[in-house]
């Protein structure tokens, strides 16, 4: 079988690399780190709907603003507990945001996480209901992350 896409070609030799173990691809990559980092690629890519809309730069979709929330609830809901391993912080490895003081007060962590979730939820039940409902709803919500992220995450 002749491979005429160098796209293809490259993924799948990259998969193959990825699949011997011990090798570098293998050795970089922490599973934990991977899906936290995906979590919250997925909490930005639904915000992205969000964040224009409640910003006036796009106009207001009630459909797309309640599957936006509806996904942030459900993500929200996702166990966490594999994905925070000691050792996964930013004094242990240089692909991570995420601070020591995680590991060091996890009652705290997990509060904030618990704010999340309740802001989130409110998202949910308000989103489908006009702008001035969704806004205070997603002010809420921004609010949950930047208290996480002012003291668990490191600055770029």
């Amino acid at each position: 079988m002749s491979l005429r896409h160098p796209v293809l070609a490259a993924t799948l030799g990259l998969a193959a690399l990825c699949s011997i173990p011990g090798s570098p691809a293998l050795a970089e990559t922490d599973p934990a780190v991977e899906a936290r980092q995906s979590q919250f690629k997925l909490y930005a890519h639904n915000l992205a709907v969000l964040g224009p809309m409640v910003q006036g730069r796009i106009d207001y979709d009630a459909d797309a603003a309640q599957t936006a929330a509806d996904n942030l609830f459900h993500l929200t809901r996702h166990d966490q507990g594999r994905m925070w391993p000691e050792g996964s912080d930013t004094g242990s490895r240089d692909d991570t945001r995420a601070l020591p003081a995680i590991w060091e007060d996890l009652d705290d962590f997990a509060a904030r996480f618990g704010a999340l979730q309740a802001a989130a939820e409110n998202l949910q039940g308000v989103a489908g209901d006009g702008l001035d409902a969704l806004r205070p709803a997603v002010g809420q919500l921004g609010g949950a992350c930047a208290a996480c992220h002012d003291d668990f995450r490191a600055a770029q």
